[in-house]
């Protein structure tokens, strides 16, 4: 597959770390040229994508600019991956969508954790712990010293601070975990750091099927962390570390015996995430399965929902 990658930053070189030996990279596009990959190299995505033959366009820049590269891409019939958020609100993934829908072409939204092996495991045994009833997760880090001045906690650029930043990625297991959200009740804080965007987001969601959900991503960590639990009447499953400095994936899967639970724990050495979710991708394009450009679109419409509610201080109905 023939492709390129416009935003060659780390997420991009991620991405081209994930290609499988059939993948091709024949061109990337960045503002700066000392993050030019080993391939064709352009300033202006305009000038790749009218100038070079490829099947996909790999989307890995600042929320602000995804809007228009992503649909720019669509109308000239590539297929895209963009990284979440999939712009910086909901309107602007409403656009993608509608122009992946229009163009006929596959739009991809990377959420590369529901390809975890710990999180992959969960969803195998999922049916095992019974109805579902509670799920609670935390992520966060600690930031970066000047990261006040980085690109990410401007509000102009991103459309949100860590709601959109790691918040999202909560959101999105907890909608492939619970299904639907059908309403929100959130607080975004800027308990730290002297920006306009918030540096923490606290969340209480409810899903159609009932599933209460309690979620906090937070920029005020100072230590990596990563926990995801689902509850259920039969038994849980717990989610720690997603590997490096967010510490072991770990997988504590237990079973309700009268007293104690029966325990398994499943640790996981590698992160193959990446590999996994292109190798996802590369058979959505080549096969009649639908692309997950929905799941982007309802994550964005639930982060709508929250911003609202803590402006206004009530639960939003969705």
């Amino acid at each position: 597959m023939k492709v390129a990658i416009i935003g060659c930053g780390l997420i991009g070189k991620k991405r081209l770390s994930a290609f499988e030996n059939d993948d091709e990279l024949v061109a990337c596009c960045d503002t700066n040229y000392k993050l030019a990959l080993n391939s064709n190299f352009f300033l202006n995505y305009k000038d790749l994508i009218d100038k070079i033959n490829c099947d996909v366009v790999i989307v890995s820049v600042v929320n602000k600019y995804a809007k228009e590269i992503v649909e720019y891409a669509l109308n000239n019939k590539k297929h895209v991956l963009v990284e979440k958020p999939m712009g910086m609100n909901y309107n602007d993934s409403l656009s993608m969508f509608n122009t992946s829908k229009n163009t006929n072409k596959k739009l991809y939204v990377g959420f590369n954790h529901r390809f975890h092996p710990a999180i992959l495991k969960a969803k195998e045994l999922e049916n095992t712990i019974g109805k579902k009833i509670i799920i609670r997760g935390t992520y966060g880090h600690g930031g970066r010293i000047g990261m006040e001045k980085e690109w990410r906690c401007d509000k102009k650029l991103c459309g949100g601070g860590e709601l959109l930043d790691q918040g999202i990625h909560l959101i999105d297991l907890c909608r492939w975990f619970a299904g639907d959200i059908k309403s929100v009740f959130g607080k975004t804080k800027t308990k730290y750091w002297d920006i306009e965007a918030e540096d923490n987001v606290f969340m209480w969601l409810k899903s159609k099927l009932n599933v209460d959900i309690h979620l906090h991503a937070s920029w005020t960590n100072w230590k990596n962390i990563f926990q995801f639990e689902i509850f259920g009447t039969e038994g849980y499953l717990k989610i720690n570390g997603l590997g490096g400095s967010y510490g072991k994936e770990i997988l504590e899967y237990g079973l309700k015996n009268g007293g104690v639970p029966d325990i398994n724990i499943f640790e996981y050495d590698e992160d193959d995430s990446w590999k996994k979710e292109w190798h996802h991708f590369k058979n959505i394009i080549n096969s009649k399965t639908p692309d997950n450009s929905i799941d982007g679109l309802e994550a964005n419409k639930i982060i709508k929902a929250i911003y609202k509610s803590s402006r206004k201080n009530k639960v939003i109905k969705i």
